[in-house]
C-alpha cells in the first residue's frame, strides 16, 4: 500500500492516505466559427492547470461557495448508497466537499477505516491514482469551523485533521468521517468540524460499519465509493 497523507481523528484512532491524473491536448483552430470552442478549451486547460495551495485555498472556496445552489451529495458504494445534506453555515468545508465531488476525486476511493460503533472514514485508497488526483488538485488544509452549533450526532459527516505539523487541528480536505454512534460522539465537538448529515441511507452507513476489519481498522474486503455526485 502507498500511504501519502496521514490523518488522525482522535486519541487512539489513527488513519492514512494515497494517489493520480492527466494531461490534455489543444485542437487546432482554423476558422472564426471555432472561437467559442477554442475559448472553452483554453478555459478547461486553465482549470486543469489550477492547483489549490495553502495561500489560495481560502479565497478560492470563499468565492466558489457563493456560486453553489446545491447542498446535497449522493455517495454510491459497492454496499449501497446514501445522501448527505451539507450545512450552509460551514462554507469552506461545504464548498470543498462539493468541489472535490465535481472534480471526481471521491470516485473509486474507499471507506478505508471502520471503527465499530464509532465512525466510518472515507476518501482514501491504496491505489496510486488517488494520490495522483490529490497532487493534481493541490496541497492545502482547511481551518476548523467548530462554533456553528453543530454536534457530532449520529449520522453527522465531519472532517478529520491532518497530523502533519498541525497544532491548530487544520482539516485534511480529502477525507471525511461519518458518526454511527447512537446518539452521537460528542467528545469530537470543538475539535473537528461537522459540515453535514446523512439524510437518506443511514442503513448503508451502518452496513459499512458492520464489515469485518483487520489491522489499522482497514476493512478486510475493500469498500469502494463507486460514485459521488452533487444532487442538483
Amino acid at each position: 500500500m502507498y500511504f501519502i497523507i496521514t490523518v488522525i481523528l482522535t486519541v487512539g484512532c489513527k488513519d492514512t492516505s494515497k494517489k493520480a491524473e492527466s494531461t490534455t491536448s489543444v485542437p487546432a483552430v482554423t476558422i472564426d466559427s471555432t472561437k467559442n470552442e477554442a475559448n472553452s478549451t483554453s478555459q478547461q486547460e486553465d482549470e486543469e492547470k489550477f492547483q489549490l495551495t495553502e495561500d489560495n485555498a481560502i479565497d478560492f472556496f470563499f468565492n466558489y461557495e457563493k456560486t453553489l445552489k446545491s447542498n446535497k451529495v449522493k455517495i454510491t458504494t459497492n454496499l449501497g448508497s446514501f445522501t448527505v445534506e451539507l450545512y450552509d453555515n460551514v462554507p469552506y468545508h461545504r464548498a470543498n466537499f462539493i468541489y472535490l465531488t465535481r472534480k471526481g476525486y471521491f470516485d473509486f476511493t474507499q471507506f478505508h477505516r471502520v471503527v465499530k460503533n464509532f465512525i466510518i472514514q472515507g476518501g482514501n485508497s491504496d491505489d496510486r491514482k488517488t494520490g495522483k488526483k490529490r497532487t493534481n488538485i493541490g496541497r492545502y488544509l482547511l481551518p476548523p469551523d467548530t462554533r456553528k452549533g453543530h454536534k457530532h450526532d449520529r449520522g453527522t459527516i465531519s472532517m478529520p485533521s491532518s497530523e502533519m505539523d498541525n497544532p491548530h487541528m487544520l482539516a485534511s480536505p480529502f477525507e471525511f468521517f461519518i458518526v454511527v454512534t447512537n446518539p452521537g460522539s460528542y467528545h469530537l465537538d470543538d475539535e473537528y468540524t461537522p459540515f453535514g448529515r446523512v439524510i437518506e441511507g443511514m442503513d448503508v452507513v451502518d452496513k459499512i460499519n458492520n464489515q469485518p476489519v483487520g489491522e489499522g481498522d482497514w476493512p478486510m474486503q475493500n469498500i469502494y465509493i463507486e460514485k459521488a455526485e452533487v444532487v442538483e
